[in-house]
């Protein structure tokens, strides 16, 4: 196969085919360099054609709690009360700017995730 673009669907089966074949190639071996380009290739068509979007930041908070074995418990140095940490995670409460930062300076979630907008939770009054 030539390499050049993918452009169609079929280009794009394709070339996750033959990463496949090449998939485990020597690294010094000559096909080292067409599985770097394909795979090239192919994160740039998955990017235009199926974006993933950025989770919004409970789910963020939530993913990084589990990734790194903690529990809704080791928020509250973060967030404040346990009532507090619970009403965030359940959207009942928005984030506070200053709590965005000591998520984002303590656990390492991106800024950019917690501050995008999301949905709360009506409660019943």
């Amino acid at each position: 196969m030539e390499l050049r673009p993918i452009k169609t669907e079929l280009d794009y089966q394709n070339a996750l085919k033959e990463i496949e074949q090449l998939f485990d190639v020597e690294p010094r071996s000559p096909l080292k360099d067409r599985l770097d380009i394909l795979a090239t290739l192919v994160e740039a068509y998955e990017q235009k054609h199926y974006p993933i979007e950025a989770p919004d930041p409970i789910s963020a908070i939530l993913y990084y709690l589990e990734a790194r074995g903690l529990s809704e418990q080791d928020l509250v140095d973060y967030i404040g009360t346990r009532e507090q940490v619970t009403a965030i995670l359940n959207k009942q409460q928005p984030l506070t700017l200053d709590i965005i930062r000591r998520l984002n300076q303590n656990l390492g979630i991106p800024a950019e995730i917690l501050i995008k907008p999301y949905s709360l939770m009506k409660t019943s009054a």
